[in-house]
């Protein structure tokens, strides 16, 4: 690599990191384009890999500011990571049949739907029906375990499937599966990030296809970048719905860009 790809990819891994602090996804999205586009890797199953383990670790030490912040609710973490790595294994097995431009043709369609979804103004619930909820919730803890463990092996699968780490999926599903707070749900979905992004990363490792050094650079700048998101994060935190537009807009200029870009999967 040359000096200039060192600083590229130190900076791409910057952006990558800033991502996962701030919305707890999208690194591997952002990762994989700018690895081929910026940095100028080549080689597309490289760059998977590569990028499937610097995600993995930026998240993983993204967790940890998440975590002090008091923004991580272990126990369902945990419980939806484990399965959804067995998806995600599953899924990148099954993704490996269908082509890439097709998979990440279909998958931007997903997140304009999940985009338009997430930013549609919702309906308040009276006092009453919030405290029905909570006590629904509360006498079924079982039932809510369970949620959340086959929520966790759908979302892992499908992330495996179209080959990202599926912070994008893992957000909505958390607060599909436990309905906590955004900001929880981000700071939680970093330990499933890094682990399904391990899963992937480990199986590309064993065949040869992980450049370590552009994982290091990539973990460095994402450090620093990681820092900065959360702490806009947090702030933001206290404005809900202000996060939640961002998030949207995120993902919907990411979906649009996916969508020009592998058109040609369809000959459109």
């Amino acid at each position: 690599m040359t000096s200039l790809q060192i600083v590229l990819a130190v900076l791409s891994g910057g952006l990558v990191g800033f991502s996962l602090g701030l919305l707890g996804g999208g690194g591997s999205i952002l990762a994989v384009p700018l690895l081929l586009y910026v940095v100028g890797i080549r080689d597309p199953h490289v760059v998977i890999g590569s990028t499937a383990l610097a995600v993995a670790v930026n998240a993983l030490i993204n967790l940890i500011p998440h975590a002090r912040q008091k923004h991580v609710m272990w126990k369902p973490a945990i419980f939806f990571a484990i399965p959804g790595a067995v998806g995600a294994y599953l899924g990148s097995d099954v993704g490996k049949l269908v082509p890439d431009k097709q998979i990440l043709f279909l998958f931007a369609i997903l997140m304009i739907v999940m985009a338009v979804r997430m930013s549609w103004p919702k309906k308040t619930a009276s006092a009453a029906q919030v405290a029905a909820s909570a006590d629904a919730s509360a006498a079924k803890p079982r039932a809510r375990v369970w949620r959340v463990v086959v929520v966790g092996l759908i979302v892992g699968a499908v992330s495996g499937f179209f080959g990202i780490g599926g912070g994008f999926l893992i957000v909505p599903g958390l607060m599909f599966a436990t309905a906590m707070p955004m900001i929880e749900a981000i700071g939680s979905s970093l330990l499933s990030v890094g682990t399904f992004g391990l899963t992937t990363a480990v199986n590309y490792s064993l065949s040869g296809l992980v450049n370590w050094w552009v994982v290091v650079e990539y973990v460095l700048g994402g450090i620093v970048g990681g820092v900065f998101g959360t702490l806009l994060a947090t702030r933001l935190s206290r404005h809900r719905k202000a996060l939640q537009y961002i998030f949207s807009g995120v993902v919907f200029v990411v979906a649009i860009y996916m969508l020009v870009l592998n058109a040609q999967a369809l000959h459109l």
